[in-house]
């Protein structure tokens, strides 16, 4: 018998009929003898029409508001589920983040767990309950609700199996396990059996939508057992994410090639070539809570620089703004944006042992001219910025270059 929470994402809940079939393959499971966490996502499509209602009443909500209104969505499939659960003749509660008491700090939308207390799911597991959670929400010290972020489901679930040292934590999505790239751009694609946490770490914050970073995270810190399935199939074995390479096999160069379509480009010109001059940029940015990706300082010519830097699409305008009002007090000529840039990486721990990997990719995007903007490497992958009409292109052109195609 083992402990196991099971994650479902939106399209595994997005109606009633699918509800019931999760309850059907959470009871095959509850069968065999195990102790079930199930956590399920708002049901595909609701989150985004709730932030759309309050954008109705105000075109920039209040974010405590927000998360109050998008935390909704969760509190009905829980409520649905548990329901489907019971007339599968199974017990089953359901509770939302706040009464679990999953503990998050206060940035509201984008909050971080700090603590859960399981003594409730303990409690309840005993006494031969399914426990259905809410996932994406907690409550900070003050008991105001707050959320994750976008796929903050992901991270309830891991935090939930390092809480309750759970034996595995299973992602069911609408894909069966994680593959060299998004088949939608890559028929190609071939699925993993296995990933390291190192590189679904590099994938998954290179753009990756299998599963959200910071579940990522958690579950490589806390050592939790992961493994991402298909709630639309019952056979298959899914991808195993692992703590350790596999020492008794040849290390693939590359796993996988991930991408990003949500980035914008900004460059301040002519900033003083001095000390300190990053921070003094980047500091207002950081002040703002908007993530800084890739960073590229030019060399400096006549006392002046030009400094480039990409954050999330979402946030362009918002970083924008505070640059124009930054850059004034700096002296720098003015500011540059470009919103329609993307993000392409190659990502393997093969890379340690490798050399020629950045030579072999930027040889074959160079042969489709396709122009690089900006390059950024660390010990386990290589990413580029370019302009997002060729972004297929590129992932297409690497994928093969890198042999990762299924075999004939």
């Amino acid at each position: 018998m083992a402990l196991i929470v099971q994650k479902f994402g939106g399209t595994s809940v997005a109606t009633t009929e699918r509800i019931k079939n999760v309850a059907k393959r959470v009871a095959r499971w509850k069968a065999q003898g195990h102790d079930i966490i199930v956590v399920p996502s708002a049901m595909s499509g609701e989150t985004n029409r709730l932030i759309a209602l309050a954008k109705e009443i105000s075109p920039s909500p209040a974010p405590r508001e927000l998360d109050v209104i998008a935390s909704t969505g969760e509190q009905v499939t829980i409520g649905l589920l548990a329901l489907a659960l019971q007339e599968e003749g199974l017990k089953a509660k359901s509770y939302t983040g706040p009464q679990v008491k999953v503990l998050t700090d206060s940035t509201f939308t984008k909050a971080r767990i700090l603590q859960i207390d399981d003594k409730r799911i303990r409690d309840d597991l005993a006494d031969g309950n399914v426990v259905v959670v809410a996932g994406f929400q907690g409550a900070d010290e003050w008991g105001n609700i707050t959320t994750l972020g976008r796929g903050g489901s992901d991270t309830s679930a891991v935090a939930l199996a390092a809480a309750l040292k759970a034996d595995e934590c299973q992602i069911y999505t609408d894909v069966d396990g994680v593959y060299t790239t998004d088949p939608r751009v890559e028929p190609d694609a071939r699925k993993l059996d296995k990933i390291t946490f190192e590189e679904m770490l590099e994938m998954a914050s290179l753009g990756s939508k299998v599963l959200q970073i910071r579940s990522v995270e958690f579950a490589g810190k806390y050592k939790v057992k992961l493994r991402v399935l298909s709630s639309f199939q019952d056979e298959g074995e899914g991808t195993l994410i692992t703590v350790e390479e596999d020492k008794q096999m040849e290390q693939p160069i590359i796993s996988g090639i991930a991408f990003n379509r949500d980035e914008a480009k900004l460059t301040v010109l002519g900033v003083p070539d001095r000390p300190g001059i990053a921070y003094q940029i980047l500091g207002p940015i950081a002040d703002a809570n908007i993530d800084v990706d890739m960073i590229i300082q030019n060399i400096g010519h006549d006392g002046t620089t030009d400094f480039s830097f990409t954050v999330n699409r979402g946030e362009y305008g918002k970083a924008e703004a505070i640059l124009k009002e930054t850059t004034s007090k700096l002296g720098a000529r003015g500011v540059t944006g470009d919103s329609k840039i993307c993000k392409v990486s190659a990502v393997g721990v093969g890379m340690r042992s490798h050399p020629g990997v950045a030579s072999k990719m930027f040889s074959a995007l160079g042969a489709e001219g396709i122009n690089l903007q900006m390059i950024s490497t660390s010990e386990i992958k290589i990413s580029v910025v370019l302009e997002e009409k060729y972004l297929e292109l590129a992932v297409r052109v690497l994928h093969k270059a890198f042999g990762l195609e299924k075999a004939n």
